[in-house]
């Protein structure tokens, strides 16, 4: 077998690593072209980062075929940019003295659940939908839930702890019809599916840059500008300088703008063959584990998913004890039980994901997530899956349940 490294990472839906290409590209913003985007209109040097500010604006518009570059809202990541979107548009509903209603997916990640629950607790009407059995929310369901006073929508495009996609174009014809705006999450979805915004029917989408090779906090939320005019239907919640179109106060990250603009940009233009590569070591890795080892069991859908998302139960252990194991042995093979974006005191029950697919207690707390990535061979692949079916046996027979 071919050597491996010293680290085998197969948790690239936590975090990746900055491509190279990508921090070329930001490098120069750091200690040469440093000037404040805000002060463009006093001199050249300054106007030279509002520059590379609109440049990735544009890369990142024509990414996802906007209307508009300026459609492209810079934030600090994905969990501000989710904020924004839910928070905006109900308040600004409040504003005008209307009932806002609107509704989320029960699998969505905690920037999601986390701002509704704290909306309803302040009055605002809420409607939760259930998944079906592979955390997929149907656009039926989300037909039913909507009402005379819902004003948002809002439903991710892949689910970032079981790979489940969401049928964005169906969701967003519904929304459309019932005129009500369509947000989702797609920190998970970019450089994996196609995010055409227009066909899809998308009024807001929150994408981040750590999670494509792209530099961690920054991150951008599509506002729609036109058919329908959304931009004027958000209230800012953050107040200071006015930046990004008085929608997101606060002086623009220019290094990391110009890094997530490179990293979308990549993600998009290699999507095919970043694909291609993931779904085979994916694929590679759970043939091994399903033939090797009894008692595991696919969480999510089966094809409806991200190449790159493996969620395995393996009955009769816990998720803890084999992610810990995992991560001692040379070369540490890193994993996950769950969510990466929260705190660990957070994460200390079982998956919110997975509780409301499954009421079977035991793949609920043996279930350990694998993300692949671009830099993983098919070599770190082969030793991982020797090395977890080695571990999930050891665990098996010196625990039971």
């Amino acid at each position: 077998m071919t050597e491996v490294g010293s680290r085998i990472y197969l948790d690239h839906h936590a975090t990746t690593p900055v491509d190279q290409r990508v921090f070329e590209e930001m490098e120069p913003y750091f200690q040469e072209l440093y000037g404040n985007p805000s002060n463009s209109d006093d001199y050249q040097f300054a106007n030279q980062a509002k520059r590379a500010v609109e440049g990735a604006r544009k890369r990142i518009g024509r990414s996802f075929n906007t209307h508009r570059p300026g459609d492209i809202v810079f934030t600090s990541g994905a969990t501000e940019a989710d904020n924004l979107a839910l928070r905006g548009v109900v308040r600004h509903v409040e504003s005008n003295g209307r009932d806002a209603h609107f509704i989320t997916g029960a699998t969505e990640h905690d920037a999601i659940r986390g701002t509704a629950r704290q909306l309803s607790a302040s009055g605002f009407d809420w409607t939760e939908i259930e998944p079906d059995e592979y955390g997929r929310i149907r656009p039926e369901t989300v037909q039913d839930a909507i009402r005379e006073d819902t004003v948002l929508v809002s439903v991710m495009a892949a689910n970032n702890e079981i790979g489940t996609t969401a049928e964005l174009e169906a969701i967003g014809k519904i929304a459309r019809e019932e005129e009500v705006l369509f947000h989702t999450d797609a920190v998970q979805a970019v450089g994996y599916q196609e995010l055409d915004v227009q066909k899809l029917g998308i009024d807001l989408m929150s994408i981040s840059g750590h999670k494509i090779y792209g530099p961690k906090g920054v991150g951008a939320l599509y506002v729609r500008r036109r058919n329908p005019q959304v931009r004027s239907r958000i209230q800012p919640q953050l107040t200071g300088g006015g930046q990004e179109g008085q929608i997101r106060s606060g002086t623009l990250n220019v290094p990391s703008i110009v890094g997530l603009g490179k990293a979308v940009e990549l993600a998009v233009t290699e999507m095919d063959e970043r694909t291609e590569h993931a779904m085979r070591l994916r694929d590679a890795l759970w043939s091994e584990l399903e033939e090797r080892l009894a008692d595991v069991t696919l969480n999510g859908h089966a094809t409806e998913r991200l190449p790159n998302n493996l969620n395995v139960s393996f009955l009769g252990i816990t998720n803890k004890g084999l992610v810990t194991n995992l991560s001692e042995h040379d070369p540490e093979i890193v994993t996950a039980a769950g969510a990466a974006c929260s705190t660990s005191g957070a994460r200390t029950e079982t998956s919110h994901v997975l509780r409301n697919i499954t009421e079977d207690t035991d793949r609920r707390r043996s279930a350990i997530r694998f993300g692949v990535g671009k830099g993983n061979s098919m070599a770190e692949i082969e030793y991982a899956a020797d090395v977890i079916v080695e571990e999930v046996e050891r665990l098996r027979t010196k625990f039971s349940f």
